[in-house]
């Protein structure tokens, strides 16, 4: 005989059959969601061919190459990084060409910071490395000829954002210094226009990133204008003095003028 179903039974049967539709619901629309993201990002994210605008498809499998002989053993096989090395995802072309362009990459021993040396590999070489890693994710490219023409540069203006951004660490002339801790600013003469547009843009060691919502391709340029006409200045009247100013110039007159007026003296008082 079979028993009769309470109201209390029914009412929570009712609840429960509502309860599982809205848990089908709730992964259906999770589910739709994820496929729209999916698609979405399929359609808008960047092709290997549209990151890697420094280079063609050989430069990236030859810089693919060459990254797994000499970089992996630091950075990662998937360039994912390690705990000795960071990874280089979203990096991008110009701090590739800047850290193997000046030498400081691949290290030779580990240490606080890398040095300028030698480049260990051709400028090729090193092309096809920063498109290898360009492909991996969008990241800063390596400036244009146009950005470097210093002739569209305006030196004075320049110098004023030379000395309100970058003369606290390299001095008013580039010429480098001391840092707190051991660390330095080392010297901006060797470096070219190149490589002073990508520092800027990276960040290398310490320094911070003036990304172009920091200084504008236009404030870069007048930068690296203003170090350019400034290296390349003669000293007519002899040493340059470190090109400080007039401050050192003058300090300089000041105590060898005084040194000889005072040897003078002694001489003659010794002559009496």
């Amino acid at each position: 005989m079979t028993s009769a179903v309470t109201p209390a039974a029914a009412l929570a049967d009712v609840r429960s059959r509502r309860s599982r539709a809205r848990r089908r619901s709730g992964y259906l629309v999770l589910a739709l969601t994820l496929g729209l993201f999916a698609a979405l990002y399929a359609a808008l994210a960047p092709s290997q061919s549209a990151v890697a605008a420094n280079g063609t498809a050989l430069e990236v499998s030859r810089g693919r190459a060459l990254y797994l002989v000499g970089c992996s053993t630091c950075h990662g096989l998937q360039a994912q990084g390690t705990k000795i090395a960071p990874s280089l995802i979203g990096v991008g072309a110009a701090a590739v060409d800047f850290q193997v362009g000046t030498g400081r990459m691949p290290l030779q021993r580990m240490g606080p910071e890398a040095q300028r040396k030698q480049p260990k590999y051709t400028q090729p070489q090193i092309n096809a490395l920063a498109a290898y890693i360009a492909s991996l994710a969008p990241g800063p490219a390596i400036p244009a000829a146009d950005q470097l023409d210093i002739s569209k540069g305006d030196p004075a203006r320049g110098g004023n954002l030379f000395r309100a951004n970058c003369a606290q660490c390299h001095n008013f002339n580039g010429s480098g210094g001391a840092l707190t801790e051991g660390k330095y600013a080392p010297s901006l003469y060797p470096s070219t226009s190149k490589q002073i547009y990508e520092a800027m843009l990276n960040g290398p060691e310490q320094m911070p990133v003036f990304g172009d919502n920091q200084l504008s391709p236009q404030d870069k340029l007048d930068i690296i204008t203003f170090l350019k006409t400034t290296h390349a200045q003669a000293d007519p009247g002899g040493f340059g003095l470190g090109r400080i100013g007039p401050v050192s110039e003058g300090l300089v007159a000041w105590l060898v003028g005084t040194g000889v007026l005072v040897f003078a003296t002694l001489w003659i008082g010794a002559r009496i």
